[in-house]
Protein backbone atom coordinates (compact mmCIF):
# COMPACT_ATOMS: atom_id res chain seq x y z
CA UNK A 1 0.00 0.00 0.00
CA UNK A 2 2.99 2.66 0.87
CA UNK A 3 4.44 2.39 -2.59
CA UNK A 4 0.94 3.05 -4.40
CA UNK A 5 0.02 5.73 -1.69
CA UNK A 6 3.71 7.14 -1.83
CA UNK A 7 3.72 8.47 -5.98
CA UNK A 8 0.51 9.85 -5.18
CA UNK A 9 1.10 11.95 -2.26
CA UNK A 10 4.49 13.23 -4.36
CA UNK A 11 2.76 14.12 -7.44
CA UNK A 12 -0.12 16.07 -4.79
CA UNK A 13 2.78 17.87 -3.41
CA UNK A 14 4.56 18.80 -6.59
CA UNK A 15 1.62 20.36 -8.17
CA UNK A 16 0.81 22.40 -4.87
CA UNK A 17 4.17 23.86 -5.22
CA UNK A 18 3.45 25.21 -8.89
CA UNK A 19 0.16 26.36 -8.18
CA UNK A 20 1.70 28.47 -5.10
CA UNK A 21 4.44 29.62 -7.05
CA UNK A 22 2.41 30.49 -10.20
CA UNK A 23 0.38 32.82 -7.39
CA UNK A 24 3.85 34.43 -6.23
CA UNK A 25 5.09 35.10 -10.22
CA UNK A 26 1.89 37.00 -10.27
CA UNK A 27 2.76 38.67 -7.43
CA UNK A 28 5.83 40.12 -8.81
CA UNK A 29 4.60 40.50 -11.80
CA UNK A 30 2.48 43.19 -10.09
CA UNK A 31 5.01 44.78 -8.72
CA UNK A 32 7.38 45.07 -11.41
CA UNK A 33 4.25 46.80 -13.32
CA UNK A 34 4.19 48.56 -10.22
CA UNK A 35 7.50 49.79 -10.27
CA UNK A 36 7.19 51.08 -14.19
CA UNK A 37 4.01 53.46 -13.12
CA UNK A 38 4.38 57.20 -13.07
CA UNK A 39 0.68 57.14 -11.33
CA UNK A 40 0.23 55.67 -8.28
CA UNK A 41 -2.45 53.42 -6.40
CA UNK A 42 -3.85 55.85 -4.54
CA UNK A 43 -3.71 58.91 -7.19
CA UNK A 44 -5.22 56.32 -9.70
CA UNK A 45 -8.33 54.77 -7.14
CA UNK A 46 -9.24 58.78 -6.03
CA UNK A 47 -9.39 59.54 -10.38
CA UNK A 48 -11.05 56.15 -10.49
CA UNK A 49 -13.61 56.85 -8.06
CA UNK A 50 -14.28 60.55 -9.44
CA UNK A 51 -16.11 58.09 -12.55
CA UNK A 52 -18.09 56.28 -10.21
CA UNK A 53 -19.25 58.75 -7.23
CA UNK A 54 -20.54 56.48 -3.90
CA UNK A 55 -18.75 53.21 -5.56
CA UNK A 56 -16.35 51.39 -3.39
CA UNK A 57 -13.49 49.86 -4.57
CA UNK A 58 -14.24 45.96 -4.89
CA UNK A 59 -10.59 44.92 -6.56
CA UNK A 60 -7.50 46.72 -8.02
CA UNK A 61 -4.63 45.58 -10.45
CA UNK A 62 -2.42 46.91 -12.70
CA UNK A 63 -2.18 45.40 -15.85
CA UNK A 64 -0.83 45.78 -19.62
CA UNK A 65 -3.69 46.28 -21.50
CA UNK A 66 -4.32 46.91 -25.22
CA UNK A 67 -0.48 47.40 -24.86
CA UNK A 68 -1.27 49.68 -21.99
CA UNK A 69 -0.05 50.27 -18.19
CA UNK A 70 -3.65 50.38 -16.22
CA UNK A 71 -4.58 50.73 -13.51
CA UNK A 72 -8.00 48.65 -13.38
CA UNK A 73 -10.30 49.30 -10.88
CA UNK A 74 -13.87 47.28 -10.14
CA UNK A 75 -16.06 49.51 -8.22
CA UNK A 76 -19.03 47.99 -6.30
CA UNK A 77 -22.33 51.01 -6.24
CA UNK A 78 -24.33 50.70 -4.18
CA UNK A 79 -28.30 49.23 -4.39
CA UNK A 80 -26.73 47.16 -7.20
CA UNK A 81 -24.47 44.03 -7.65
CA UNK A 82 -22.91 45.42 -10.79
CA UNK A 83 -19.80 46.71 -11.47
CA UNK A 84 -18.29 49.68 -12.70
CA UNK A 85 -14.89 49.17 -14.24
CA UNK A 86 -12.11 51.90 -15.14
CA UNK A 87 -9.07 51.78 -16.42
CA UNK A 88 -6.81 54.50 -15.65
CA UNK A 89 -3.20 54.86 -17.90
CA UNK A 90 -0.69 54.23 -14.98
CA UNK A 91 1.97 56.75 -16.97
CA UNK A 92 -0.44 59.97 -17.84
CA UNK A 93 -3.57 59.64 -15.28
CA UNK A 94 -5.76 59.52 -18.00
CA UNK A 95 -9.29 57.71 -17.83
CA UNK A 96 -8.97 55.08 -20.76
CA UNK A 97 -12.45 52.92 -20.47
CA UNK A 98 -15.49 53.17 -18.05
CA UNK A 99 -17.47 50.00 -18.03
CA UNK A 100 -20.73 48.93 -16.38
CA UNK A 101 -20.53 44.58 -15.66
CA UNK A 102 -23.09 42.88 -14.48
CA UNK A 103 -22.87 39.70 -12.25
CA UNK A 104 -22.76 37.96 -15.92
CA UNK A 105 -19.97 39.76 -16.88
CA UNK A 106 -18.41 39.73 -13.95
CA UNK A 107 -18.48 35.82 -14.24
CA UNK A 108 -17.39 35.50 -17.63
CA UNK A 109 -14.47 37.69 -17.08
CA UNK A 110 -13.29 35.43 -14.27
CA UNK A 111 -13.70 32.93 -16.23
CA UNK A 112 -11.55 34.06 -18.64
CA UNK A 113 -8.40 34.85 -16.50
CA UNK A 114 -8.40 31.11 -16.04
Amino acid sequence: MKTKIQPFLTSILIAAGIVLDSGCASEKSQSTLETQARITKVQAQDIALAKAPGGTVKECEIETEHGRLVWSFDIAMPGTRDVTEVLVDAQTGEVVAVEHETPADQEKEEHEKD
